[in-house]
């Protein structure tokens, strides 16, 4: 039974380790501040919450010890990082950043001139 929980702990805790890794290959190699970003908000994100499970398996199978504020913490960052990490791509966008000549397409350029066409119209009344 040891030899179970001992898996169970240190499987989640390398999967993070190596999500994490990726993470911070994604961080240095990737061309622009989008692919970066989404980079740091998917695989980070997976990497921490692979973990905290690890953690949290640790704190209740070996220590008797049911961790409702790692839970709770498991579950914020599922839900704040990846919005996280879209709302500094759309910050980014706005702010005139350009992306790498690599990318191929532009969905949010008409979506970001018709809000502007709406916004001087709305002032101009």
């Amino acid at each position: 039974m040891n030899v179970i929980v001992n898996i169970l702990i240190v499987v989640p805790i390398i999967v993070g380790t190596i999500f994490t890794i990726v993470t911070m290959v994604g961080i240095l190699r990737l061309p622009d501040v989008y692919t970066r970003a989404h980079a740091a908000s998917k695989s980070a994100t997976l990497g921490v919450l692979s973990i905290l499970l690890g953690v949290f398996f640790h704190f209740w199978l070996n220590e008797g010890h049911f961790s409702i504020q790692l839970l709770l913490g498991i579950a914020f960052l599922f839900i704040t990082s990846p919005i996280g990490g879209h709302l500094m791509g759309r910050a980014a966008y706005m702010s005139g950043i350009k992306p790498t000549d690599m990318t191929v397409g532009d969905d949010l350029e008409k979506a970001v001139a018709e809000g502007k066409k709406k916004y001087a119209q709305q002032r101009k009344d």
